[in-house]
């Protein structure tokens, strides 16, 4: 979770520098930066959430981790 928090502070800062360079507007930089980066972290932690589905089906069987979620099914 903190690697999410981390990566959105400083997506935030990069969407507000864009975007004022290119519209010189504080308003628009501050929307864009608030709200930019918040639906990037949601989509990256989906991203991360498939990457490691698909790591798990290149793994053989025997390599692969057990979740705790697993054991807790009748």
């Amino acid at each position: 979770m903190l690697k999410t928090l981390t990566f959105t502070l400083m997506h935030f800062c990069i969407a507000f520098a864009v975007t004022y360079a290119l519209t010189g507007s504080v308003a628009a930089s501050g929307l864009v930066a608030a709200i930019e980066p918040l639906c990037n972290s949601v989509g990256f932690y989906f991203h991360e959430k498939l990457w490691q589905r698909l790591d798990n089906r290149a793994r053989p069987t025997a390599e692969r981790p057990k979740h705790a979620w697993l054991h807790h099914q009748a």
